[in-house]
């Protein structure tokens, strides 16, 4: 056996007997985001709202080695550790919180007195966990990625839903059956809150584009699995000319690409800077609350868009190729609250028709059914209550404690 191998298998005993032997630290909460990656996403929100309320809890979040210099400069004063070390072991098995948005390898034992809150990352468009008829990812199989599914699942003991078509998807693709948090997305809070403050947007405006005037465009498309073209290397290829856009906008608009981090690079913009951005690193909500129009294809952030309730477009060039994805969707696509278009001269003049009118008045009522359906648990105070669950089950496990000592 490799020494690599034998590390690991010894990671993962140490890891799972501390589990077992170990109490936890009351006020230790270990927050991660996609597997380690830099801070974001509603673990993010929920890490504000708790370290506002309780500056004393000692508060960890788990990063992958390779991204641990980024994650540090953009959140200096975050406590930030890498991922699978032995300070991050030291943490994860008495953590008396995990705040999680993505799956943590079922082969980690929890703490029986961890509280594990899922808050996932998105209403699901493409089918996922179980419902996924066919896996073809590599190391795995069908029947063992739905048991490893399951298996993870079962350590949630809250998981977050954003929407009631979420929470029934939820229940039966993870097979869960622990309680859930009917509270919308803590990372939309900003969306409900701050798009009321004018001053706040054009501020944001301001440090993103560098002028307060002119609409924003946001084009933000889903990843799409032929951006790779070898290890290593991946390239997206813009489905509009990006000079008939511009010809198309005013002197003061300006359209932001957000495209996938690992093809960025790839998108050719010279001789067009003035007007059009591509934003990577930039938060995505300082993004949606920016702007007037998104344009997108297949990818979940229209949910969150509908919040602000203002138009989109949707450009979904490929999609008689895309129907036939492997997961499948979810959602009735005829039933998005904005024109479908899939060729370049129809995306132009439904731009152009937008740059004029402003909205799109024939899909109002399709923008009434699609928020009615998916944005009405957004209150604004989903952070603010996983804070209070949080607090509540620190409590109740203060007085567990506390009887028990009184019993002895």
């Amino acid at each position: 056996m490799a020494v690599k191998n034998i590390i690991s298998l010894v990671y993962r005993k140490l890891f799972n007997l501390i589990a077992i032997l170990c109490p936890v630290r009351k006020h230790v909460v270990l927050f991660e985001a996609f597997n380690g990656k830099v801070p974001t996403d509603n673990p993010l929100y929920v890490y504000q709202a708790l370290q506002a309320a309780h500056p004393d809890w000692h508060l960890v979040w788990g990063v992958k080695q390779r991204l641990l210099a980024e994650a540090k400069r953009q959140y200096p004063q975050m406590t930030i550790i890498p991922r699978f070390s032995l300070q991050w072991l030291w943490v994860a098995p008495v953590a008396e919180f995990w705040v999680l948005n993505a799956r943590l390898p079922y082969w980690l034992r929890k703490n029986s007195k961890t509280t594990y809150i899922q808050t996932w990352h998105g209403t699901p468009l493409k089918r996922l966990g179980i419902d996924i008829p066919n896996v073809s990812m590599p190391g795995t199989d069908t029947e063992q990625y739905r048991q490893n599914f399951t298996t993870e699942s079962r350590r949630w003991d809250y998981l977050i839903a954003p929407n009631q078509f979420s929470k029934d998807i939820f229940r039966r693709a993870f097979d869960f059956h622990n309680q859930f948090l009917d509270y919308g997305y803590p990372r939309n809070d900003r969306l409900v809150n701050q798009a009321k403050d004018p001053q706040a947007l054009a501020a944001i405006k301001q440090k993103i584009i560098g002028h307060k005037t002119g609409k924003v465009i946001l084009y933000a498309p889903t990843w799409r699995d032929d951006y790779f073209i070898r290890q290593g290397m991946y390239k997206m290829t813009l489905p509009f000319s990006l000079s008939k856009v511009v010809n198309a906008l005013g002197k003061d608009d300006v359209l932001i690409i957000r495209p996938h981090y690992l093809v960025a690079e790839s998108i050719n913009i010279h001789g067009f800077e003035a007007q059009v951005k591509v934003c990577v690193d930039e938060d995505i909500d300082d993004l949606y609350l920016i702007s007037d129009l998104l344009i997108t294809d297949y990818s979940s952030v229209m949910f969150d868009y509908a919040i602000l309730n203002r138009p989109m477009l949707f450009y979904p060039y490929d999609l008689a190729h895309y129907q036939g994805d492997i997961r499948g969707f979810y959602f009735d696509y005829d039933k998005v609250p904005g024109p479908v278009v899939t060729n370049e001269l129809d995306f132009v003049s439904a731009l152009e028709q937008f740059l004029s009118q402003g909205n799109y008045p024939a899909y109002a009522a399709k923008m009434t059914a699609f928020r009615q359906q998916f944005t009405t648990w957004e209150k604004g105070t989903a952070s603010e209550r996983v804070v209070a669950l949080m607090e509540a089950e620190a409590n109740k496990k203060a007085v567990k404690v506390g009887r028990k000592v009184l019993d002895k």
